[in-house]
């Protein structure tokens, strides 16, 4: 199957890479405004330099070179990118979100259907052994009905410091609120796993750290000028040159020699103080949610984590599961009859997948590829499907501002007008 990407950064680059090594695709096309990411993807997918544009409105007036398309641009960029795809009769990979605006959501859900197309969101969490080892314990029955569930994402503090402080996704204005861009993640998995739409939704947080405010004394605009750098968990050099060739540190420069990373430092965004950015997005959350079966559900999203992973605890009608998906393991427990704690308990190891997001990219790239060559509309995280998180997210975000609770009802009417 012959596949054109759109944004060559690091997530479209990791989907064209398996569907181009592991899946033996041919990337006929890159599209991306960066001169050096397209030239690293001609090279590493063998593109003429004539199908490699500097924008997307270049590569759709050349008509229709693929039978798949991957858009892995930045979010305000998707929604005119997925509908003249659309209309131009591609099947599209399209990394989350959808849109940061729920009314384009909806219209590029009705331009799907209406053109008969395949879109599958990156909602990779479905596809990981642990989240469908959950599932797999709800669906069996065996510890009753889901009755609440507690769910925590734990972004990490070097990760919220890179992309939600210094990176693309600092600025609400500009991307999406953290809870979208994000946390779209999480409200899906929180669907699948409560089976039922949400009924209502009420949430909280603010951006209390990552401000000027709380800036040491001393401390200069960037890492590279500062005087009290040496006493930062932030400072460029200590977040990044460990890590040289990983990530993050491939984000902030395509030289990961020490003296390429260096130079970046100096001028790119990863090289300013995490104190004295343009940052307005959440470095902290918490949202409430009633499904319309019952269940209730509250998600924590957090930067203040040593490490990055999601934590869970499902209280069903006769036990619980607890996970954390950083060890794969997960603790199953009927409950008791007293206070003796009798009751049965097991631990399920879950096989670890190799890959990114715990082997969820590799899974997503399977799935995509299969029902782009079949019906792929039954696809885990079909456009059908994965429209409620971004309502989910948008409906959270306006509780946060408006500080009311909201009825997602009422919203997908107004939002439908």
């Amino acid at each position: 199957m012959k596949i054109a990407l759109i944004g060559a950064g690091q997530r479209g680059m990791i989907y064209a890479g398996y569907a181009f090594d592991s899946m033996q695709n041919e990337i006929v096309a890159v599209v991306d405004p960066n001169k050096e990411k397209r030239k690293i993807a001609e090279e590493r997918f063998h593109i003429s330099p004539e199908m490699a544009f500097d924008n997307s409105d270049a590569f759709f007036n050349a008509g229709k070179i693929a039978d798949a398309i991957i858009i892995a641009s930045m979010d305000r960029d998707h929604y005119l990118q997925t509908i003249k795809a659309l209309e131009l009769g591609y099947n599209i990979l399209l990394e989350k979100p959808i849109s940061p605006d729920p009314k384009e959501c909806l219209l590029i859900q009705e331009k799907a259907n209406e053109c008969n197309r395949n879109i599958v969101v990156c909602h990779v969490l479905r596809y990981t052994n642990f989240f469908a080892a959950i599932k797999q314990i709800i669906d069996s029955g065996e510890l009753g009905k889901v009755i609440t569930i507690q769910h925590a994402e734990n972004i990490g503090n070097f990760h919220m410091a890179h992309s939600f402080v210094r990176g693309n996704w600092r600025n609400s204005d500009e991307t999406s609120p953290i809870i979208m861009q994000k946390s779209c993640h999480d409200m899906d998995i929180l669907v699948w796993l409560a089976g039922s739409e949400a009924k209502k939704v009420s949430s909280f947080g603010n951006l209390q750290y990552f401000c000027r405010e709380n800036a040491p004394e001393g401390s200069a605009e960037r890492c590279m000028e500062c005087k009290v750098a040496d006493q930062c968990r932030f400072d460029a050099r200590k977040a990044y040159l460990p890590v040289a060739g990983e990530w993050p540190a491939t984000v902030v420069s395509e030289d990961q020699t020490e003296e390429g990373l260096m130079k970046s430092f100096e001028t790119s965004p990863y090289g300013r103080c995490v104190y004295k950015c343009d940052n307005n997005v959440c470095d902290n959350q918490v949202t409430n949610i009633e499904f319309k079966n019952g269940v209730t559900a509250t998600f924590h999203l957090s930067g203040f984590s040593n490490k990055m992973h999601r934590t869970i605890k499902i209280m069903c009608e006769n036990g619980d599961i607890i996970g954390d998906d950083s060890d794969n393991m997960i603790k199953i427990t009927k409950y008791s009859s007293n206070s003796k704690y009798t009751g049965e308990e097991k631990t399920i190891q879950v096989e670890s997948a190799e890959g990114f997001h715990g082997g969820g990219d590799y899974g997503l790239m399977l799935d995509f590829i299969a029902g782009a060559m079949e019906d792929g509309k039954n696809s885990k995280t079909s456009i059908n499907r994965s429209i409620e998180s971004h309502v989910m997210a948008y409906a959270a975000e306006e509780s946060r501002l408006m500080n009311q609770i909201i009825d997602m009802d009422a919203l997908k009417k107004e939002l439908l007008k």
